[in-house]
């Protein structure tokens, strides 16, 4: 039965630690902002990562409360500078995360897009009912943004031809 429960388990430091720990990181995220936790590029993936194992080893291991504390705040004073390299060094915000990928112009599935994502045709038939697409043509363009998210761009009720502003697809990838 001690694998189910041990009288010697810390479990009240355990949710001491567990309620200490969700405040500092509520606190921290207030001072430095949602992005740490925004959806995930690369980037953002391992920062979770990292997150979840310290607060992990915080909470099951021998590890301080202020040694999590410190380490989780280390990591969201990283996350604040490479979002500020990124900004002064766009060369840098290439090299971490992904370029956007076009799979769809207009109605055409751009398939050699579709198995460099390694995304399905089926997948990107459910984005597109997601998104409300009854017909094809009521597409411009679809689009594998750097975060995974399939963004739809519909054509207007105005007109069957319509072009996207450039600044919309600007840095989407059109070819491999």
């Amino acid at each position: 039965m001690e694998w189910i429960f041990d009288k010697s388990d810390p479990l009240l430091e355990t949710m001491i630690g567990s309620i200490m720990m969700f405040s500092v990181i509520i606190l921290l995220t207030r001072i430095i902002g949602l992005r740490s936790f925004a959806k995930f590029t690369v980037y953002d993936f391992a920062f979770t990562i990292a997150i979840g194992s310290i607060i992990s080893s915080t909470l099951t291991s021998g590890t301080s409360i202020v040694h999590g504390s410190v380490a989780i705040a280390s990591l969201l004073f990283l996350t604040f500078i490479f979002s500020t390299l990124q900004k002064k060094f766009p060369a840098l915000s290439s090299t971490i995360s992904n370029k956007p990928l076009l799979l769809m112009r207009g109605n055409q599935i751009l398939e050699e897009n579709l198995k460099h994502a390694r995304i399905e045709k089926s997948q990107l038939i459910a984005k597109l009912r997601e998104a409300n697409v009854s017909r094809l043509n009521q597409i411009q363009a679809v689009v594998l943004e750097s975060t995974g998210d399939i963004s739809v761009l519909h054509k207007s009720k105005d007109t069957d031809e319509q072009s996207v502003d450039s600044i919309i697809l600007e840095g989407v990838r059109e070819k491999l």
